[in-house]
């Protein structure tokens, strides 16, 4: 699933609970109103913050402007970066000419040119579309449809004789475990849906009182700072609206919290949703291949076109942003719906991406359950044996993946680990306790570095712009340093790549980070240390300088 949005549940829920008693959001709201000013609650993360240096800048940016400083008057090679997601804006300004072209295929000839088992594959292939040019868009998550079938299985005429056959034993004692999470989170979502509309419904009521006293249809913080009243549902209706500014909720954050639980129930946990028929393929055929077609763009690519911009966006056009990798060039392969992706795509994009020339995968998506495993397992070992790099978001439930099922994973179904995988965790520009994104997946063996992944501008299509969160924004950081050392330093491998990346990072001193603790709502400082196999945040300058040492010796 995307890494973005699950940390609405997090955002909403904290808010809610201060919220819900009106008497201590007054008390806050009051007590914080002479620290509130306008440039505090519009302050964000400083411009272009993700490429700039911890020393330098004091802001805990990758130092991608320094490394270039490093590598300036170098050659370079152009990297090819396979971005496995939901598609992406090819002719967005700040990505058209990063775009990677299959130079053996001849566009629109309806012919598979090159032989690769695609026709027209021009800029990728997307494994979520039909050949009459539909595509997939929504889809459930792998718990619903893990419930399905074996709700199907064990529910139906023959299921009664089924859960009493000793063989069926197993999969009946699965079946009981994966309902009672499914009908968990079914119930959740519904609940936390019913807290936001409430919180939403607090909003909008503040802001009509406000709009009404001050005659003003829209109104600024200074405004709510000047005003004074003696009547207490104004009063109220103030202390609600400096709190959430405080908490940087805006009428855009309900609109985007109201598409997340409306998404999550009618399409994710919706057990009659399959879109699947729109795909046309056998899907019990792990092995099949060609299905699909062209079109990488599709009809969802907000999140794809993100996470390029992060990785490749154009550094020399005086547009937008600059990413981190200058000599790249983007593959597209759409296998990522807004719900959970299916392991039989990403096996495939994974095999695509490799078998068409692809140096550095990324993969800014997660899940809790992965039935083909196996499938996956196979393409991450092939990629490996084809010296690509695989870079893959840790997630964002704020929880402990190496206690946690996370997938895909670098542990394969042997319990073999391979050695071209990267695990991220998102990180955040402050230096202080707050470095972790509070949102962010950790794991002192499963997450190897921490990279930026808080309010990160980046492309988004229509030649728009916009800042994300999620630890989805910290892999491509982490795939655009390993497309810059591979570009700068080609003769390096997919293992060396990978361990100068956790060799270099920066490291803090003793820092101590907030994460969840284990009652709901509260935080526990620990070491950062403690949080990923390296301790350290991703750092392309000290990376490309360990490259050079390395290189030299080769």
């Amino acid at each position: 699933m995307f890494m973005i949005k699950s940390t609405y549940i997090l955002a909403f829920g904290l808010l809610f609970n201060q919220l819900a008693k009106p008497e201590v959001a007054v008390a806050n709201s009051q007590r914080k109103t002479d620290k509130i000013t306008p440039a505090d609650t519009l302050s964000k993360a400083p411009a272009n913050w993700f490429n700039l240096d911890p020393r330098d800048n004091q802001v805990m940016g990758v130092s991608t402007e320094k490394a270039y400083e490093y590598l300036k008057n170098r050659p370079s090679k152009t990297v090819i970066v396979a971005v496995i997601d939901s598609g992406i804006d090819i002719v967005h300004e700040d990505l058209k000419d990063k775009i990677w072209r299959n130079e053996k295929e001849i566009p629109g000839n309806g012919k598979d040119d090159d032989n690769n088992g695609y026709i027209d594959d021009i800029n990728g292939w997307n494994f979520i579309g039909g050949k009459d040019g539909r595509n997939v868009e929504h889809d459930t998550q792998e718990l619903t449809r893990l419930y399905v079938q074996l709700r199907d299985k064990f529910e139906g005429p023959a299921g009664a004789k089924l859960q009493k056959k000793r063989k069926e034993k197993k999969n009946f004692a699965l079946y009981q475990e994966i309902k009672a999470a499914y009908e968990k989170e079914l119930k959740e979502t519904q609940e936390q849906y019913s807290q936001f509309q409430q919180l939403q419904g607090a909003y909008q009521n503040a802001t009509a009182i406000l709009k009404n006293q001050l005659n003003k249809e829209d109104f600024t913080l200074e405004d709510l700072e000047k005003l004074n009243s003696t009547n207490q549902q104004v009063n109220q209706a103030k202390a609600i609206m400096l709190f959430m500014a405080e908490n940087n909720f805006t009428k855009e954050t309900f609109a985007e919290g109201e598409d997340y639980f409306m998404n999550k129930l009618k399409y994710n946990l919706n057990p009659n949703f399959n879109p699947r028929d729109i795909v046309g393929d056998n899907y019990d055929n792990v092995k099949e291949r060609n299905y699909g077609n062209s079109d990488v763009t599709g009809s969802y690519a907000d999140h794809g076109t993100h996470v390029a911009g992060i990785i490749g966006a154009n550094r020399t056009n005086n547009l937008g942003i600059k990413g981190i990798a200058d000599n790249v060039k983007i593959m597209v392969v759409r296998a990522v719906p807004n719900g959970d992706e299916r392991d039989k795509d990403i096996a495939n994009a994974i095999y695509y991406a490799v078998d068409n020339g692809a140096q550095v995968i990324n993969m800014s998506f997660g899940k809790e359950y992965s039935p083909q495993k196996e499938a996956v397992d196979a393409a991450v070992k092939y990629a490996a044996d084809k010296g690509v790099v695989l870079v893959h978001a840790a997630g964002n439930d704020g929880k402990n993946i190496d206690q946690e099922k996370n997938y895909p994973s670098k542990i394969l179904a042997n319990n073999k680990e391979v050695n071209n995988w990267i695990e991220v965790g998102a990180s955040s520009f402050s230096g202080s306790g707050k470095l972790v994104g509070d949102f962010s997946n950790y794991g002192k063996k499963s997450v190897d570095v921490f990279a930026p992944g808080v309010d990160i501008n980046s492309t988004i299509p229509k030649q728009g712009y916009k800042e994300n969160s999620g630890t989805s924004m910290a892999a491509p950081v982490t795939s655009g340093v390993s497309a810059l050392l591979l570009s700068y330093y080609p003769n390096l491998t997919a293992v060396q790549v990978r361990d100068i990346i956790l060799q270099s990072t920066y490291k803090v001193n003793d820092l101590k980070v907030n994460v969840p603790g284990a009652q709901e709502g509260k935080t526990q400082q620990v070491p950062l240390t403690d949080l990923s196999v390296t301790g350290g945040i991703v750092n392309a300058y000290e990376a490309v300088k360990l490259a050079e040492t390395i290189s030299t010796k080769q």
